[in-house]
């Protein structure tokens, strides 16, 4: 009341007001950062630790399980996983939602310090990342060159592009994909070595004393302190490293140069990279948690040049799989089909209404509420995302509700014969507390959102305070703007409230009709009820869930799994085929670029496996990006696809994961929706039973791509020391064992060794191996001189002379959680949702058996977010009709009639599930909340039937009079507001926009629902009001002795 007053009498300040609010959600505008989706949360810090060499079973015992060990001991810690492949054990820490997880990483550091007081000599100090689901790849930073080699390039871009890259704000830039790091290569030359007697391990050690990083000091002469500075190190010129001695005596010296050649170049090569199938190195553009997608790319295509003139010339520099397109596309769509539902929303009020004065007024609330919410939203650190813009776009159609409301009482009071002045401060101060009830009515329904846990309340959230902030607006403008503009311009004539219009006419149809159908009251309610329950009952467990709409950028992620151990160049060959096998499928001109990984990272940039996992050079990871002219795309293309790779490939596995930046968000880290793990203490036992769950999921229809994610039987070459054979030739187990070490790995990892660049002032690790191309056979390996000993054959041996070498397999890649090792089964989905296919998977486990002794299934991916999603969705939605009713009967002080207003629910929960099964839509976190939305509408709608229709019976109206001139008294307002909000919906529903697919199941669920709950407003609402106030008194459930309406009242006191 005080603020129609307020507002009436000071005009001029709602104006200005509304101008500054205008102005502040521009600049809020402008400060808010944009993005596909809100933060998720989902803490977690991994812990990399690479030792360059070492095999899996050995990085989980000795690396690993420290880690492990120790991190049990940091407070709010879920659950530890962990991979150890060779070279690299990752470990991932996930925390509890709420951990401070900037005390949290400060924790850990100090734990792996701890842990690694209990590791072997030489291990370094691992890589500590904080990572969560928002922090994904948006883009790459793509490298060519016409002239230089691959290491060239890596060394470019690792010591002039990441610099620029990593200090750009919310950019994280790992080291570069596709070549190792550079180094001084030292190559042995095996032939040589044995022709002179000289092993691995004693060239190692003279390399080590040849050059060697020593402070100097100063020396202080005359008037001068010098540095005092030497040539112990390797300077400029690596070739000096060639004069090293290795031996004097016994016997003619030998040198570095007699048993090797020194080069400039790099480790060990792991892996390669390839754009559109040629080598190159990229640098993934991987955004923080906290940071725009679109900031975090503007902010790179600024720094580009840059990057560009500090490169050489005939180095190029690209920006490819740019995912900022994707998200401003969809944002874009949304704000779109948003305006176009605001256009259509104005044209129903004006067709209801039939003024355009009027209709001119209700609609111009609607910007200014939105802009008022925005910069609500940006006060409370809320983003610009399709879970805001979305609460926005569904508030769009309840916004003119409170405008419409009073526009048309005002119209009422007008035709009595009140002047305009008076006729606005009567009419919106009565219909002030019915409009707060029926907004809060509405907000009370996402009130539970609040409450929930895990993703369903991070997606929540913001779109419920969207809502919330703009229905609260909306409020504050009726009460103030809309009584201002009225008095200013609305004319006194109504059309709309001629009877003999249009709508008079159908209003009076209706009330004929009602007014039999009343008359078969029960026969009406009994047959709403076996419908709406058959409905329901038919309807939910034909309704496929998922988390989210899934939806077609156009990009893919292939896996590719060679044989276990498959060397990388026939790796290479096998990505090289898929590809071709790719553009033919599509054509290739409607590919637009192609980037792979093959192989697995070096062990000087173990954190790239964060980013992208591979387990060893048997792998190569594809990322495609079709042109929209591809006239195959989606499911029908990866099957298409699985189909070709079948015949042409037979030993390889494949496997589709996220491409675009929305399933790899919504993956949260799997690298498939489907996963399945039996852990328990026996490796072997867990092993067996997992081949049993594949045998029984094989069978379930919709599974793809079902494979381990672990490579079980991982060849090997097992040399077996005879410690009675070594100790004859006076060789400990250490002297044999490190003879390989040149041959099969690097020194740098047991002495490491450093050599400066003064061209650059960088320096760079001595690496000193024999080449892998050299080492062919079990003859080469075993052909290895071994330092000589002192025992009773004072001689040279071989490696053979006192070990046996054989072929056998061993576990490529050592998965744990919880300290528990488990073998893992990944899957893909085709041709049904997520909830489906969980339950079919729950049954094949069911039908495998019990697991063993001690062992436990898990069911990990997709699923268990899924799970817990539905779950607080549902609880979410229980409770919103809970907290409804409870609000109503406060409000009525009645529970029959908060029974009668709730009683459309049913009908509205009928409307969304019929709605998303004709449209082949799931239940998922876009539909739950059309679902939560209408339920809100629909109340509100039902709140102004039966407040109306009890008004008038405690004037003394009859029962059934009464209904029927509640229903024909506001046929209008409940029509208008549930078309408007129909209206409002229809653009987003169609999905027209680029990843619309995204929001469509919202606008197809609120369609529904109101469709469903207006008829049943219209209909069966009066005949439940007629029945359950059949007997009602006249008064009120005051117990206040002084309240006339109460049956208490004492009129003497």
């Amino acid at each position: 009341m005080w603020l129609v007053i307020t507002a009436m009498k000071r005009p001029i300040t709602i104006v200005v007001a509304v101008i500054a609010v205008a102005l502040c959600s521009i600049l809020a505008i402008g400060r808010m950062q944009v993005d596909i989706f809100p933060s998720l949360g989902a803490p977690a810090i991994y812990i990399v630790q690479p030792y360059g060499g070492m095999e899996p079973s050995q990085m989980e015992s000795y690396i690993t399980y420290n880690y492990e060990y120790y991190s049990f001991y940091l407070p709010g810690l879920e659950h530890v996983e962990s991979k150890s492949i060779q070279g690299v054990a990752m470990i991932k820490l996930v925390f509890h939602p709420g951990t401070d997880m900037a005390e949290a990483l400060g924790q850990v550091v100090n734990t792996t310090s701890r842990a690694r007081a209990n590791m072997p000599a030489g291990t370094v100090p691992p890589f500590v990342l904080r990572f969560d689901a928002g922090s994904v790849p948006v883009a790459q930073l793509v490298f060519s060159s016409a002239s230089r080699n691959v290491a060239e390039m890596q060394d470019i871009a690792v010591t002039r592009v990441r610099p620029l890259l990593a200090t750009l704000r919310g950019v994280s830039a790992p080291p570069p994909f596709g070549a190792s790091q550079r180094s001084l290569v030292v190559r042995l030359d095996p032939a040589r070595m044995k022709a002179y007697r000289i092993s691995p391990e004693e060239a190692i050690a003279a390399i080590n004393k040849a050059t060697a990083v020593l402070p100097s000091g100063n020396v202080r002469i005359e008037d001068y302190t010098r540095i005092a500075s030497t040539n112990a190190v390797i300077g400029g010129d690596f070739n000096e490293l060639m004069d090293a001695p290795v031996r004097f005596d016994p016997g003619p010296p030998v040198y570095v140069r007699d048993i090797a050649v020194v080069e400039n170049g790099t480790d060990i090569i792991a892996g390669y990279a390839h754009v559109n199938g040629r080598r190159t190195v990229y640098i993934p553009v991987t955004k923080r948690a906290d940071a725009s997608t679109l900031a975090v790319i503007e902010r790179v295509k600024e720094a580009l040049p840059a990057m560009k003139a500090i490169v050489p010339e005939d180095v190029d520099i690209r920006l490819e799989f740019d995912q900022s397109r994707y998200v401003a596309r969809a944002i874009e769509s949304l704000v779109g089909e948003g305006l176009v539902g605001a256009f259509l929303t104005g044209l129903m009020v004006l067709l209801f209404l039939r003024d355009w004065r009027s209709a001119l007024i209700a609609i111009t609330t609607i910007p200014c509420a939105l802009l008022a919410a925005v910069i609500w939203l940006w006060a409370s650190g809320q983003t610009i995302n399709i879970m805001t813009l979305g609460g926005l776009a569904l508030a769009v159609g309840v916004l003119v509700d409170e405008a419409t409301v009073e526009i048309e009482n005002i119209h009422t009071h007008m035709a009595s014969g009140l002047s305009r002045a008076s006729s606005v401060l009567s009419a919106c101060s009565k219909t002030a507390i019915p409009r707060l009830l029926s907004m809060l009515a509405i907000l009370s329904v996402f009130v539970p959102s609040f409450f929930m846990v895990g993703v369903a309340r991070q997606l929540f959230v913001p779109l419920s305070l969207a809502v919330g902030f703009a229905m609260v607006s909306s409020y504050f403008l009726s009460s103030t703007l809309v009584p201002v503009l009225s008095t200013w311009v609305m004319r006194r004539a109504h059309a709309g409230d001629d009877k003999r219009g249009l709508f008079g006419r159908f209003r009076s149809l209706y009330g004929a009709f009602l007014g039999a159908l009343l008359r078969f009251r029960w026969a009406v309610i009994g047959a709403y009820v076996a419908s709406a329950a058959a409905l329901l009952l038919i309807l939910w467990p034909k309704l496929g869930a998922e988390i989210f709409p899934s939806v077609d950028a156009g990009q893919y992620q292939i896996r590719l799994r060679a044989p276990a151990g498959t060397r990388i160049e026939r790796t290479e060959t096998i990505a090289l085929k898929a590809l071709d096998l790719i553009k033919q499928l599509v054509g290739p001109e409607n590919v637009a670029i192609t980037t792979g990984l093959i192989g697995a990272h070096p062990s000087g940039n173990p954190i790239n496996n964060v980013y992208l996992f591979t387990s060893g050079p048997h792998e190569a990871v594809l990322r495609v990006a079709l042109k929209p002219t591809a006239t195959i795309r989606g499911e029908a293309f990866e099957e298409r696809l699985r189909e070709e790779l079948r015949k042409a490939l037979p030993q390889v596995a494949c496997s589709f994961e996220a491409g675009d930046i929305i399933s790899q968000v919504m993956n949260f880290g799997s690298s498939t929706p489907v996963e399945v793990a039996v852990q328990g203490p026996n490796l072997a036992a867990n092993r067996s039973h997992a081949e049993k769950i594949r045998a029984e999921m094989a069978k379930i229809g919709c599974l793809r791509d079902l494979q381990y994610a672990e490579p079980l039987d991982y060849p090997t070459l097992d040399v077996k020391i005879d410690r009675e054979r070594a100790a004859q030739f006076g060789l400990p187990m250490a002297s044999v064992a490190r003879s390989l070490v040149a041959a099969t790995s690097s020194a740098r990892f047991i002495e490491p060794n450093f050599w400066r660049d003064p061209a650059s002032g960088n320096s760079y690790q001595i690496h000193i191996e024999v080449p892998q191309y050299k080492i062919a056979s079990i003859d080469d390996v075993a052909g290895l001189p071994v330092m000589p000993g002192s025992g009773e054959k004072l001689s040279h041996p071989l490696l053979g002379d006192v070990a046996t070498l054989r072929y056998g397999a061993t576990m490529g890649q050592i998965d744990r959680y919880n300290m528990q090792r488990s073998v893992s089964l990944t899957a893909n989905i085709h041709g049904a949702p997520l909830g489906d296919a969980a339950v079919e998977i729950r049954r094949a486990i069911q039908r495998a058996g019990a697991p063993p002794r001690g062992a436990t299934v898990d069911i990990r991916g997709q699923i268990p977010p899924l799970e817990q999603t539905l779950s607080g969705l549902k609880i979410g939605l229980l409770l919103s009709i809970a907290v409804i009713f409870l609000l109503l009967a406060a409000n009525f002080q009645s529970f029959r009639l908060a029974i009668a207003v709730v009683s459309t629910l049913p009908a509205v929960l009928c409307g969304v599930m019929l709605m998303l099964r004709i449209t082949g839509a799931t239940l998922n976190v876009q539909s739950f909340m059309g679902a939560i939305m209408s339920i809100g509408i629909a109340v509100a709608n039902a709140i102004l039937l039966v407040t109306f229709a009890e008004l008038s019976r405690r004037e003394g109206v009859p029962v059934m009079e009464a209904a029927l001139e509640g229903a024909r008294g506001r046929l209008r307002a409940i029509l208008m507001t549930a078309s408007a909000m129909i209206a409002g919906m229809t653009p987003i529903a169609l999905a027209v926009g680029t990843a619309s697919e995204q929001t469509a199941p919202l606008g197809k669920a609120v369609i529904g629902g109101l469709v469903f709950a207006t008829v049943a407003t219209l209909t069966v609402l009066p005949a439940v009001y007629t029945v359950l106030q059949r007997r009602a008194n006249m008064q009120s459930a005051s117990l206040y002795p002084k309240d006339p309406s109460s049956r208490y009242y004492e009129a003497n006191t």
